[in-house]
Formats: structure tokens, C-alpha cells, sequence
């Protein structure tokens, strides 16, 4: 269950503001339920049972927070006709606020869905109401995402049914001994906070200094056998690729290697070109312009990161190279799960 910040911040609100131990307990399963706990697992926290747990939610979703107010039999709420979700659902789809008339505004809230209701229909909804509706019209609280404007489906589609497809066969004909992706990232001395486990009440704090120093990391997956190189570098330049392409090389000393990567500037610098025709069995296979959901070490840097870089602050440099290290050689002790994980879909 996809948890709602909107919601989750009226909740926040409402149990800040009562003293009401019952009422506080109530809003505190459904902030739960959001959170994505099961009805068993609210019950044995709240000491509860699982059936008044359930009836805790389901009045949330018919009637809101009100609903949860002790002694509240609220009559029947207003309603949208078919056609009429039929329109709202379609505005929402195709629509941000400002092309509706709500200027310089670019996101619906809740609010602004309810302001758009009453104008168009006349009918006014609650804000829980509305939510409520949504959700049973198949429509959640997600965040937003980047596309890449410039991405070129075509020759993404080129790409996987032609250029790869003929890498395989090679592959399969042993005409090519090792098909790898390459990519770099940069790890900070801190990354970005996630949800953790912790008591409730508090929150975990991650010290930092302020400072942004951090290690650039160089990254290929063999497509084959799901093993993982790393390389750590202060710079991502054409010395430091140069020098993990050596290491690419050392680890396959036999046989002709093709490493699929993105077309960076490091990739095409003219101080490599002596390095490639000085190694020929090295052949340089570039990906699409914006096309980093055909490049597996996307999901590397992603599982990184979320593993063992994630609400840790490095107060010195050794110690994330030391993270690194420590991830990289888990999973290439398990590389069923590197293939499941960021090659199946390839």
C-alpha cells in the first residue's frame, strides 16, 4: 500500500491536537494501515483485534478522520454521478491545476480537487471524502516522475530488437567472450534519508559536518554470470576510466570483451583512443542518448545505495569505500540474485 504524505501529515496534525488516548489510538492504526502494516500486525501493537482494527480503517475510508471521532454518526455524504467521475477522472489525468484556471498552481491537492468539484458540479465534497473516492476510482498519491524529454523511443527500440539482440548471438556463437555494462556514480559522504524502524516518538539522526566529500565509483555487470567490478576514484576522468578498463582487462585476460556503456564525454575522449587500438579485444558499445533503463548499473548505484549508503553519514572518506567494498563482495557471492534482480528484464 502506497502511503500518502497528505494524509499522513493530517494524521500527524489530528494526534498532535487530541489528548483523547481512544481517538489518538484510532488514528494512530490508520497511520499504520497507511504505512503499510497489516490489520494482524496493527492489532498486536495496539493490543487490539483484528476486527476493530478493520472497522477503525474502513471508517477512515468512508468517512475520514471525523469518522473516527468517538460517538460521530455523520449521515450519508454527498456523491459524484458516473459521468461525473468519468470527467474528474480524465481532468486529473490530463490536467494540472493552471490549465483549470488555478493560477501559477501545478499540483491537485485535495483541496483544489474539492474547489474543482463544487465549481463544476456544485457538489461539496470533504477532503477525506475525496480521498476516499479516488482510491476506489483507482487513483493513489504517488510522486510525480522525470521523463526523458529527449529520450527517442525508436532507437531505444533499435537498440534492444537489433544492437543487443546481435550481441547476444555473438555471444552465443562465442564470437564475443564477455558481454558487460559500464556505468560511474558519485557516493556522498551522506545520502538521502530513508524510512527506518525506530521508536515511536523519535526520529533517527544522522550527524554530518556539512561536508560534500565523497568517492566516484566505476561499475560493469557481466551479463552472463551476474559478477560485479567496482573501482573507486576521486575523479571520474579519462585516467580513472582508463585505469578500470585495465582492471576489466586483467579480470578477463583471454578473449574479446564488449562493455555496453552511455555516451559521456570520458567514453569518447580523444586521450582513449591510443588505449583501444592498444587493446582491440576491448570493443565500446554505446547506448541510446537518455537511456539509463537500458543500462542494468542504473539498479546497481539504486541498490547501493539504498543497502549500505542510506542514513549513514561518512566522516571519512575510507569508510565509504569500506561500504562499497563490503556490498560489492556480498552480492557477487550470490550472483543468482544480481541477474534476478537488474538483468532478467534485459
Amino acid at each position: 500500500m502506497k502511503m500518502s504524505n497528505e494524509e499522513i501529515e493530517w494524521l500527524n496534525t489530528a494526534m498532535k491536537q487530541t489528548s483523547d488516548k481512544r481517538l489518538y489510538e484510532r488514528y494512530l492504526a490508520v497511520r499504520l494501515r497507511l504505512e503499510g502494516h497489516t490489520f494482524d500486525e496493527i492489532g498486536e501493537l495496539l493490543s487490539r483485534a483484528r476486527q476493530t482494527i478493520s472497522i477503525y480503517w474502513q471508517t477512515y475510508q468512508t468517512q475520514g478522520l471525523s469518522g473516527l471521532e468517538l460517538d460521530h454518526s455523520p449521515g450519508q455524504p454527498p456523491k459524484l454521478t458516473e459521468e461525473e467521475r468519468h470527467r474528474l477522472a480524465a481532468m486529473l489525468e490530463q490536467h494540472v491545476p493552471a490549465d483549470m484556471g488555478f493560477e501559477t498552481r501545478y499540483t491537485w491537492t485535495l483541496p483544489l480537487v474539492a474547489e474543482w468539484i463544487k465549481r463544476e458540479f456544485d457538489v461539496t465534497l470533504s477532503v477525506r471524502g475525496i480521498s476516499a473516492m479516488l482510491k476506489r476510482m483507482n487513483f493513489s498519491f504517488t510522486k510525480a516522475t522525470y521523463t526523458l524529454a529527449h529520450a527517442n523511443e525508436e532507437t531505444q527500440t533499435f537498440f534492444r530488437k537489433h544492437t543487443f539482440a546481435q550481441l547476444k548471438k555473438q555471444v552465443e556463437a562465442e564470437q564475443i567472450d564477455h558481454l558487460l555494462f559500464e556505468d560511474e556514480s558519485m557516493i556522498r559522504s551522506y545520502q538521502a534519508l530513508q524510512y527506518n524502524w525506530f521508536p515511536r516518538g523519535k526520529q533517527r539522526k544522522v550527524p554530518t559536518y556539512g561536508k560534500h566529500e565523497g568517492a566516484k565509483l566505476f561499475g560493469a555487470i557481466n551479463y552472463e554470470i551476474g559478477q560485479v567490478h567496482h573501482r573507486e576514484e576521486e575523479k571520474a576522468d579519462t585516467a580513472a576510466f582508463i585505469r578500470f578498463l585495465e582492471d576489466l582487462l586483467s579480470a578477463y585476460p583471454s578473449g574479446k570483451i564488449a562493455l555496453v556503456l552511455f555516451n559521456s564525454r570520458i567514453h569518447h575522449a580523444t586521450g582513449l583512443q591510443p588505449f583501444l587500438k592498444e587493446h582491440p579485444r576491448l570493443q565500446l558499445v554505446f547506448l541510446p542518448p537518455y537511456s539509463p533503463n537500458l543500462n542494468p548499473v542504473e539498479g546497481l548505484w539504486l541498490w547501493l545505495k539504498a543497502d549500505v549508503v542510506n542514513n549513514i553519514f561518512f566522516e571519512i572518506l575510507y569508510k565509504i569505500r569500506l561500504h562499497v567494498s563490503q556490498f560489492m563482495n556480498r552480492i557477487n557471492k550470490q550472483p543468482m540474485e544480481t541477474i534476478d534482480r537488474l538483468l532478467v528484464r534485459l
